[in-house]
């Protein structure tokens, strides 16, 4: 069967967000986006768990306040109802310092985010109806349970000093730092499986050399006069090597068919294919495995109006070779036909390299000799490079008064392919320690309650001798518990979600044993440094204080 093309029509306003195919630039994922909404909203999970774990923490602190309240007659309503009105008080003005704060860090988002927003963005009347809503939401979610806790305080028990909470409170509080820590866990294993598929990508051998690659636009008025610019700006002693090429060797995207010569007209074969000249295998370092490079004369030969009667040579890669059913030594000299009016034959066969994203396979790639290429590549010596950049410079603007003098490097073309597997890192980095620290104040609440609510164990237990390292272990294992049962949960969780965004990339890096292990092992590390702190304090406490009621 022959290739085809199909065509299909995309929303102008899908495009950026939803298109498998690049516009005008790299796009965006809304996968991405998801993701970024799911965290967030898994972040103000952890918050409000926060709130509900400190704020129950404190219920023996206001339990005789509770008490007192009942007998002068105040109801369960009107206590609920108090407490409702606390919790929207202190979300209102959590909203207010967070709206502040996001307009201070306003630039730095920007800068993350590679965005221009402005600060109306945040004061608009949607943000704000928005914000108004999140507030009571927030408000009820996070204060309910804690309401409901307090305002049901018998004030009997209270006032006699007998007051304890209930099992099942202390089961969901418990259930709560799981879920915290969970989620904790689940974003530092994200961010490490991220940052080293990133670190992969930016070392991996793609078959070219991008490193010291100037890149200059052209237009069709500089064509005729290529061959001397090229001359005038590789006098330059830090200049080695320029090119002329149609797409960069980072994003090549000409789509054509061919096939060989005993291969029928109707079976063509899919195939990228770009214009480069005789010195583009140098400039970028690929490498030649069989046959020749490109000369003068083979661009000449293809430079006729008249395609048919040419005689091109072209360059294949290995993929294209081995889809025309060639290994790199039996394609040299063979004839093919790229589209239907250029034949010719194959002269040179490159080692596969990475001409697209990472997330595409290495596909069939054909490189042949015209004069068209818009694009000029400068291979610089990388020493003296402020100098060199204010030659070139001067150079142009002689060569070429009418053009301004625009450049930017090949791995600038190369970061942008993965601009928002990068953004998404860094934000997940940020995430990842918001959680910690908000999972991290989740668990000294209840430590500390915990502690209250056994430090007449405590004292007994200093009277028979315990010591304060005996103590602290005592208080910390059921929180190191706590983590671990987090552990197991997250982890699976992790290894999933990771799979799932790795299979994404046609070539990945792996998810190796260590890097779950050393999650959770700094969710164990910090988990246990948080509760010392208590667990110390509660060792180290009077126990005649706590027992002179018994």
């Amino acid at each position: 069967l022959g290739a085809t093309v199909d065509f299909e029509l995309e929303p102008f306003n899908k495009v950026h967000l939803y298109s498998p195919y690049d516009g005008f630039e790299p796009n965006n994922s809304i996968t991405y986006i998801y993701i970024l909404e799911a965290v967030a909203l898994l972040m103000l999970s952890i918050a409000c768990f926060t709130y509900v774990n400190l704020n129950t923490a404190r219920s023996m602190e206001r339990a005789r306040e509770v008490g007192v309240r009942k007998v002068i007659g105040a109801g369960n309503g009107q206590l609920f109802w108090q407490f409702i009105g606390e919790s929207v008080l202190l979300c209102t003005i959590s909203t207010i310092l967070s709206i502040l704060t996001a307009a201070l860090l306003l630039p730095v988002f920007n800068q993350l985010s590679d965005k221009q927003l402005t600060i109306n963005a945040i004061f608009s009347v949607p943000f704000i109806a928005g914000a108004s809503l999140l507030i009571v939401l927030v408000s009820f979610l996070a204060g309910t349970y804690p309401a409901l806790i307090l305002s049901n305080f018998q004030p009997v028990k209270v006032l006699k000093g007998s007051f304890k909470n209930t099992s099942s409170g202390q089961w969901l509080r418990k259930s709560l730092i799981v879920f915290q820590f969970a989620i904790s866990i689940v974003l530092i294993i994200s961010t490490f499986i991220m940052q080293k598929q990133l670190n992969y990508i930016q070392n991996r051998n793609l078959g070219y050399n991008r490193e010291q690659v100037l890149v200059l636009p052209m237009d069709n008025k500089m064509l005729a006069k290529a061959d001397l610019i090229k001359q005038e700006l590789r006098s330059n002693s830090s200049v080695v090597n320029i090119a002329r090429c149609s797409d960069p060797p980072t994003n090549i995207v000409g789509g054509y068919n061919m096939r060989s010569a005993t291969m029928p007209e109707t079976q063509q074969i899919a195939v990228t294919a770009n214009v480069v000249d005789e010195d583009f295998v140098n400039t970028i370092g690929l490498r030649l495995l069989t046959g020749a490079n490109l000369t003068q004369q083979d661009i000449k030969d293809a430079s006729y109006d008249d395609y048919k009667k040419n005689s091109f040579h072209f360059i294949l890669n290995e993929s294209a070779a081995r889809e025309l059913g060639w290994t790199p030594e039996q394609a040299i000299g063979k004839k093919m036909f790229l589209g239907d009016d250029r034949q010719g034959y194959v002269k040179g066969v490159v080692h596969d390299f990475n001409f697209e994203s990472m997330h595409n396979p290495i596909k069939p790639l054909v490189l042949f000799p015209e004069a068209r290429g818009r694009m000029l590549l400068l291979k610089l010596k990388g020493n003296n490079l402020k100098q060199t950049i204010a030659f070139l410079e001067s150079k142009w603007k002689e060569l070429v008064p009418y053009r301004p003098f625009e450049y930017h490097f090949l791995d600038e073309d190369f970061n942008k392919l993965y601009s928002s597997e990068m953004r998404l890192g860094k934000v997940l980095t940020v995430f990842a320690s918001i959680a910690i620290a908000l999972a991290c104040l989740g668990l000294l609440g209840l430590s500390a309650y915990t502690a209250k609510q056994r430090v007449k164990e405590i004292g007994v237990r200093k009277v028979l001798g315990a010591s304060i390292s005996n103590i602290t272990a005592l208080l910390s294992i059921d929180f190191v518990k706590l983590v671990f049962i987090a552990i197991i949960i997250s982890v699976p969780v992790a290894w999933w979600m990771m799979n799932k965004w790795l299979l994404s990339f046609a070539y990945k890096t792996e998810m190796n044993w260590w890097i779950f292990a050393m999650a959770g092992i700094c969710a164990v590390a910090i988990a246990l440094i948080m509760i010392s702190f208590q667990s110390i304090k509660s060792a180290l406490a009077n126990p005649v204080k706590s027992l002179r009621s018994e």
